[in-house]
């Protein structure tokens, strides 16, 4: 059974004499305090620190019934509250949630596991809600199936942005109109924010669900068009390889870090930013950024390092956080190096996330591993076979004969004849194109 009753500490005697009212709350003998808007000097007070005062009584009896009536209607429930989460639960009743405040808690939850990149995605979705409500509080119950509508017609057209530069001044920008896929990911994220407000909020044990309504349950996301390719053959991975470039330049960055992602099975730049990595027994090991947060093994995977990457890891390994303050900073760099990269090599659309598309499109395609060890490789999360996966040990021997497989591609390979020298039978030979069989 919980109880309350006004409370006041003489240690808490403010220097202009007064002192906060608090209530105390007593459950499961153990007690927590709520500060009131009530202050009262010593003249209100009887030498026990008892108040005497009859109209802040009055206040105070009103709002201490309003704590006991509450405490009341949860009935068999409040045994399933601790004093913290009672307290809690009797500031918060009444409240409207801010949907733009939980923005911020969401934001902070992912920049302290080491989310960054999610965090950055995030921030953006938020920045545009903000711009579409003007900046306002939004409380949670506005978000409606008609807001969603109105805030993607908001998306899809030029759009003033407000933001914040680093002297902390404001500054107008004109956003151009998002494509189907940015739409397609904005809304997303909005989802993600409001799935998590409901995690946050809603406690259904306990029978407390303020959020009633996810508007997204009757929202449908606007299709993604098709993908276009992301990845470039072996040929071209060696001409980025070999381009020659400005020493300390973007662009040496840009092919070094493209190159250094090829070698070590895809991997992204934040986790080569982060360098929580470990290098182990010729191995680097880590837990993919991206997706950590999502697996129960943390996304971690073992890879070989070959030859080639040393030196790229011994060139990089502390450099990178040491120039670029955040990992956006570097996304911006190896951006503008990868333009100097479609230049040198005339090689058109190519950015830095291509190495890891193009190491598993090779995998696949041209080395024939099978998906699964390709998936296990580019350390994917496999929703479709997570309970076989409580079973199996991950066998990292797996990834480096992927590994190894895709990096002899880089190779020459003697045994391979040009036209010129074959025999004059084979030479006319390879010009006939037999007919198919048939089956």
């Amino acid at each position: 059974m919980a109880t309350f009753n006004a409370k006041v500490f003489k240690h808490h005697k403010k220097a202009d004499g007064t002192y906060n009212v608090k209530i105390c709350i007593t459950h499961k003998m153990d007690r927590r305090y709520i500060d009131t808007v009530h202050f009262v000097t010593d003249k209100k007070l009887n030498k026990d620190l008892s108040i005497k005062d009859s109209f802040i009584n009055s206040l105070l009896n009103a709002q201490l019934d309003s704590y006991r009536n509450a405490a009341s209607r949860l009935g068999k429930r409040l045994e399933l509250f601790d004093v913290e989460m009672l307290r809690d639960y009797l500031l918060n009743k009444d409240q409207t949630i801010d949907f733009m405040k939980f923005c911020q808690i969401h934001l902070d939850h992912l920049k302290a596991n080491g989310q960054t990149k999610s965090e950055a995605n995030y921030k953006t979705v938020r920045n545009s809600i903000s711009d579409f409500t003007k900046g306002k509080p939004l409380p949670i119950e506005d978000i409606t199936l008609a807001f969603l509508k109105s805030f993607e017609r908001f998306l899809r057209a030029e759009r003033r942005m407000t933001r914040i530069d680093q002297f902390g001044r404001e500054y107008i920008q004109v956003g151009k109109p998002l494509s189907d896929a940015s739409v397609h990911n904005y809304m997303r994220e909005f989802r993600g924010f409001f799935t998590a407000a409901m995690a946050y909020y809603n406690k259904p044990s306990l029978g407390l669900e303020p959020i009633t309504y996810n508007p997204f349950a009757e929202y449908k996301l606007v299709d993604l068009p098709e993908t276009r390719k992301r990845n470039i053959d072996i040929e071209q991975v060696i001409k980025i390889r070999d381009c020659q470039v400005e020493k300390d330049s973007r662009a040496e960055l840009a092919r070094d870090m493209f190159m250094l992602s090829f070698y070590l099975c895809g991997i992204n730049a934040v986790d080569l930013y982060s360098s929580k990595y470990k290098i182990k027994d010729g191995r680097i090991e880590y837990n993919r950024s991206k997706t950590k947060g999502k697996r129960q093994d943390k996304a971690f995977i073992s890879i070989n390092i070959p030859d080639e990457a040393h030196p790229f890891l011994l060139k990089y390994g502390n450099m990178l956080s040491d120039r670029y303050a955040t990992i956006t900073n570097l996304n911006k760099a190896l951006s503008k190096g990868m333009a100097d990269i479609r230049s040198l090599t005339g090689i058109s659309g190519i950015t830095f996330y291509w190495a890891r598309h193009t190491f598993g499109n090779l995998a696949r395609n041209k080395c024939r591993k099978s998906k699964d060890d390709v998936a296990l490789a580019l350390n994917h999360v496999d929703f479709g076979r997570k309970t076989t996966d409580i079973y199996l040990e991950k066998d990292w021997a797996i990834v480096d004969e992927v590994q190894s497989a895709v990096l002899s591609l880089l190779q020459p390979h003697e045994n391979t004849k040009s036209i010129d020298e074959m025999p004059t039978r084979d030479r006319l030979l390879s010009f006939i194109n037999l007919p198919k069989l048939v089956k």
